[in-house]
């Protein structure tokens, strides 16, 4: 009979909690970081507060909950999952192209125009005036940014002085001196306000010279 035939379920193995999380709950944690980066952009994050982030978000304040547990742990997202996603993406350097000059221009190209965006010069700002409060902002958001950024050109450099196309020198310095003979007072000017974002043709120049004086200290030819 078809009812003795028929045997009760059982019940499905448990999914992976991978599995288990709709896709849509990455897009919703997307919403939520957006609206907060209107609000603090907007208010600071002294003057910020998670009911405007939930109404800035479009979501309840219990959603917003969910995602995140208090306004410091949602900062400390927005700021260094932002800076983060900056630092892979720009520093992507092929450690095999010969043409340093070449992927050193393009870097520091690539690197004063990012620095020069308005929403990343706020954001520095605002880490920097939460940071005396919360010293692990400060830390996290230097680790995911600068930290990265130096630690991968540190690794095209290593690979070049091995290639004999750099000399041998402390390589971690040596990133360092280039990102910061890119932007040479720049970013201290846009932080206190005191002057215009640099143009196509400033960027140019400043990224020239850049090149021009690491390969005096760090060329092939250098004095050791």
């Amino acid at each position: 009979m078809a009812g003795a035939a028929t045997r009760e379920r059982e019940p499905a193995a448990p999914q992976a909690a991978s599995q288990m999380v709709p896709s849509s709950e990455s897009d919703k944690r997307r919403q939520i970081l957006e609206g907060a980066r209107q609000v603090f952009m907007g208010a600071g994050f002294d003057g910020a507060s998670m009911g405007e982030i939930a109404r800035a978000a479009n979501v309840s304040k219990g959603t917003l909950y969910v995602y995140f547990d208090s306004k410091e742990a949602l900062f400390e997202a927005l700021t260094t999952e932002a800076k983060a996603g900056l630092a892979e993406n720009l520093f992507r350097l092929d450690e095999d192209d010969p043409d340093v000059r070449a992927v050193l221009t393009r870097l520091g190209t690539s690197y004063l125009a990012m620095m020069a965006r308005p929403e990343h010069v706020s954001i520095i700002r605002m880490v920097i005036g939460a940071c005396e409060k919360f010293p692990r902002f400060g830390q996290a958001f230097y680790e995911a940014g600068p930290a990265c950024g130096v630690g991968r050109l540190k690794a095209y450099i290593d690979a070049q002085v091995s290639a004999g196309r750099l000399a041998a020198a402390d390589t971690d310095l040596a990133a360092k001196h280039f990102l910061q003979l890119c932007q040479a007072g720049m970013l201290t000017r846009l932080l206190f306000n005191a002057g215009e974002a640099p143009d196509e043709a400033e960027i140019g120049h400043r990224v020239a010279e850049a090149v021009r004086v690491f390969y005096a200290g760090y060329g092939p030819s250098a004095a050791r």
